[in-house]
């Protein structure tokens, strides 16, 4: 008898290993194909005679289908079960960047909108399988896939120019050779879309949105500013500090370091969580470690250095907190899910409009100084809805 009871224990194991191997693959696949691009687009805007502004689609693109995408994933997944729906969801990311390997204007966007529609469903259903899964381990797991998240998506931006310069195909490989990673997460995920949990049907209950709810409200507002300020770090960082002096290899390379710092800090975040007996004052002091980064860049940016580390040890604990508060404030997986939608929805519009409105900002005022207060008042926001967002669950009904 106890024999029979080890072997179904040891089963539980295996099979509960097999899925956080299986998500942490997954959330490596969800950054990769968009900060690749980032150092390949002057490249790519030469050879096939872009502009600017369309050039620049490519990186708004996805944050605009994020947006589109993740309120109908909850519905999506009622219907088909999360398992099935994410490993669909791998295949049109797969897909995405097949075309995106294809020579022409055509396939570059077309595979980029792919792209951001398989990243958006995994956007929306890992938090929620990580709840109804490890409900006692939400702070953790979240924290062990966003540093795997950030980790690749460094790495990404770090390989994209080298990999362009020795690999046949140039600027096409180096956006292409992550369809190998993509691969392989579909192959891990496959035991799951086969032996779904007998829990499924949790999620399978589904929510509505919770437009009404002020913390609901409260938890998109700290999920869409802290993503505006990440979208804007990463598009706009180079550009500032060149303008003081910074070669462009140097500028590079400091955006590297923020997100580096970024996922080193963000491996702090599960003790902070089990530190606090809420979110809040863990919430508050990274986003104002952010407002003095933009302040310091504002007033002082020679010293960009010392502000990029400072961006990177708030934002890292910042974008932690974001997705672990789409479980922690949600009362089961299925309201996780619905959470998780509303948040990356308007959170993901606001990150696709951030940079537009950085850019354009600098162009009327000639200077950083004015979008630079934009990022000083949007950090500021973060602190106030960070005194919400940090307790409390958001009910369904």
């Amino acid at each position: 008898m106890s024999s029979a009871v080890d072997t179904k224990q040891s089963a539980r194991r295996s099979g509960q290993a097999l899925l956080v191997w299986g998500l942490l693959v997954v959330a490596a696949n969800l950054r990769p194909s968009l900060t690749g691009v980032g150092p390949l687009l002057d490249r790519v805007q030469a050879d096939l005679g872009l502009s600017p502004a369309v050039a620049g689609m490519l990186n708004t693109l996805p944050l605009l289908a994020f947006a589109v995408i993740s309120p109908m994933v909850p519905r999506l997944a009622a219907r088909r079960g999360p398992e099935r729906v994410l490993a669909g969801a791998l295949v049109v990311l797969a897909l995405g960047i097949a075309i995106r390997w294809i020579p022409a204007t055509a396939g570059l966007f077309g595979g980029t909108v792919l792209i951001g529609a398989g990243i958006a469903v995994g956007n929306v259903l890992l938090p929620s399988l990580i709840k109804r899964d490890f409900p006692t381990k939400v702070g953790l797991l979240t924290s062990a896939y966003a540093t795997v998240m950030g980790g690749v998506a460094a790495v990404a931006s770090g390989v994209a120019v080298p990999i362009s310069e020795v690999a046949p195909g140039g600027w096409y490989t180096a956006l292409g050779c992550w369809i190998v990673l993509a691969l392989v997460a579909i192959v891990l995920w496959l035991p799951q879309v086969r032996t779904p949990p007998p829990t499924t049907t949790a999620v399978r209950g589904g929510h509505r949105l919770p437009w009404g709810s002020g913390l609901a409200w409260a938890v998109t507002a700290f999920m869409g500013l802290q993503s505006l300020g990440f979208y804007v770090i990463v598009t706009w960082l180079p550009g500032v500090v060149q303008d003081t002096g910074v070669s462009p290899a140097e500028a590079g390379w400091l955006l590297f370091l923020f997100q580096v710092v970024a996922v080193l800090t963000s491996l702090l975040a599960p003790a902070m969580l089990r530190w606090a007996r809420d979110q809040r004052a863990v919430a508050i002091v990274n986003s104002l470690i952010l407002l003095v980064g933009y302040i310091g860049l504002l007033t002082a940016p020679e010293w960009a250095l010392v502000w990029t580390i400072v961006l990177g040890l708030g934002g890292g604990v910042c974008l932690v907190l974001a997705l672990a508060f789409l479980g922690l404030r949600a009362e089961d997986a299925a309201g996780a899910g619905a959470l998780s939608a509303m948040a990356q929805s308007i959170g993901y519009l606001l990150a696709a409009v951030g940079p537009v409105l950085f850019g354009l900002l600098h162009t009327v005022s000639s200077g950083w100084q004015v979008p630079l207060i934009l990022m000083c008042v949007a950090a500021f926001g973060q602190t106030v809805v960070a005194a919400v967002a940090g307790r409390g669950t958001v009910r369904s009904g």
